[in-house]
């Protein structure tokens, strides 16, 4: 077999670089997002085929469903297959929505903001183990080239198009489903000796509404109840559940407040801009209504602002050829 030289490898790369679809990927534990698709973060391998293919992933011979109950939270993202085959199920709803079903994909994910020099190395690895793959997900059939995998710090990517905007400092408060990252930027740039990540997201708050569920009312609520609850302030169930979730989530608003406190972080003079999911429900349940506080309550801003780093990233790469 003829030797491939340095130059025309170069020639290759340069070539599948100036035809990349660049696809970001928000991996959390209640929920997967991308620029244009939100679904739980749900895998669950069924054996056999099934009759109907909506939410269905087929890879390697193997049938999956994609999207129902979350799954349990572990340590780490790559201990098991289950976030490897949920990207694969978000790349083929953003490349559906490009009306493309053959790509070369530049994946743009991100970690949390304390754990990512730990598990930069580890995540790239996982999402590019395979440089091409071809799975069906529902009725179409994909075929995707992983050009290149990069990993960004979450709570950056929320603010990441508008960073230019902050010309004083700003603490960036990222509630997620797991963590809430905390990212102080001066200058515009992340502080990076003053971020923080606390273990205490939505996850343990619906703990908490199900626990007292159970103790009260011997029963449980759905976690789609709960979180439909946390973005509208609205849910089809009697009053008391209605009653015990707002206090709920007063009391993780005010925790999170108490977090900040704790950090010497002031509510009432430093300028905090809260992202993620946990956004709208210090926005709708919390008691702070002051100028110096915001909300980025898109929680597809991560996975926009991963996509928006990978494409500046893949233009430089573009210029050097």
């Amino acid at each position: 077999m003829k030797k491939i030289s340095k130059l025309e490898q170069r020639k290759v790369m340069k070539k599948m670089l100036n035809n990349v679809e660049v696809i970001g990927v928000d991996h959390g534990w209640s929920m997967i997002k991308t620029a244009y698709c939100v679904f739980a973060t749900g895998v669950k391998e069924i054996p056999n085929e099934p009759p109907m293919r909506n939410d269905i992933l087929e890879y390697e011979g193997r049938f999956y469903s994609i999207g129902e109950r979350r799954l349990e939270v572990r340590s780490e993202k790559t201990e098991n297959e289950n976030f490897y085959l949920l990207t694969l199920a978000a790349m083929a709803r953003e490349l559906k929505k490009r009306g493309k079903y053959e790509a070369n994909v530049y994946l743009a994910a991100g970690l949390p903001i304390s754990r990512f020099s730990d598990e930069k190395k580890g995540f790239i690895e996982y999402l590019g183990k395979k440089k091409e793959v071809v799975f069906r997900f529902e009725d179409d059939v994909f075929h995707v080239r992983i050009v290149h995998v990069a990993v960004f710090p979450q709570c950056y990517g929320a603010v990441v198009d508008r960073i230019t905007e902050y010309t004083q400092r700003v603490v960036v408060v990222d509630a997620g489903s797991w963590t809430i990252d905390i990212m102080p930027i001066e200058n515009k740039k992340p502080v990076n000796g003053e971020c923080i990540s606390l273990q205490n997201g939505l996850i343990p708050c619906m703990r908490k509404i199900n626990e007292r569920c159970y103790r009260s009312y011997n029963t449980e609520l759905d976690e789609s109840t709960i979180q439909r609850y946390m973005m509208t302030m609205n849910a089809d169930v009697d009053d008391e559940y209605l009653e015990l979730m707002k206090e709920e989530l007063q009391h993780y608003a005010d925790g999170v407040y108490n977090s900040l406190r704790e950090y010497k972080i002031s509510l009432k003079t430093t300028k905090i801009v809260f992202v993620g999911g946990g956004a709208v429900v210090i926005k709708n349940f919390g008691n702070l209504q002051q100028r110096n506080i915001s909300y980025v309550v898109d929680v597809k801003a991560n996975a926009k602002g991963f996509e928006y780093l990978g494409k500046l990233s893949l233009q430089k790469k573009q210029r050097e050829g």
